[in-house]
């Protein structure tokens, strides 16, 4: 990727950003438990033309646009975080590679693992004293996995090989 910064690349990442917060806040179901959302489908499309860093930075502009606009659940850093460590995640995945239904199932389970089974049920536990041993916790991440890899994976292979991601990694490379 280059490293100046240009105005075409900004326009990209600021429509990204903002579908990623749409899809977060507006047509994501939420509760004090659990978040189930769409907005990992720009995040997908941005780690792939951006890579990692900027996809990370990208995140969290969106989680903190998000929770300042359209806020369900109060402020934590440690959802910050996540977001810029899941950008960095799908830019690993993604960036100048091919996106193959291998490559999304692996990338859907390392995020599936990392966030809903180690960073938010920390995050929970520190901003609401859940007991991390409470079943409850655990139940619903469960389900949620069972439920939303398959979905996630699928969704990232299709949309991968829908959409001209070189074409429009070509132009904003060659800019």
């Amino acid at each position: 990727m280059k490293r100046k910064v240009d105005a075409y690349m900004i326009a990209i990442m600021a429509m990204l950003i903002a579908l990623m917060v749409v899809l977060s806040q507006v047509f994501g179901f939420e509760t004090q438990l659990l978040k189930i959302t769409f907005s990992f489908v720009p995040e997908v499309v941005m780690a792939t033309l951006f890579g990692p860093f900027w996809t990370g930075v990208g995140a969290v502009i969106a989680d903190v646009i998000g929770n300042t606009l359209l806020a369900k659940a109060p402020f934590f850093i440690g959802f910050t975080f996540n977001a810029f460590l899941g950008g960095l995640i799908y830019g690993f995945f993604f960036y100048k590679k091919e996106i193959t239904l291998k490559n999304s199932l692996m990338c859907v389970i390392v995020n599936t693992v990392v966030f809903s089974f180690c960073l938010t049920p920390l995050w929970l536990s520190l901003m609401y004293g859940i007991d991390l041993t409470n079943p409850g916790l655990w139940t619903t991440r469960l389900i949620k996995a069972a439920i939303m890899i398959p979905i996630e994976t699928m969704i990232i292979y299709i949309v991968g090989r829908a959409l001209p991601y070189r074409r429009l990694a070509k132009r904003l490379h060659s800019n």
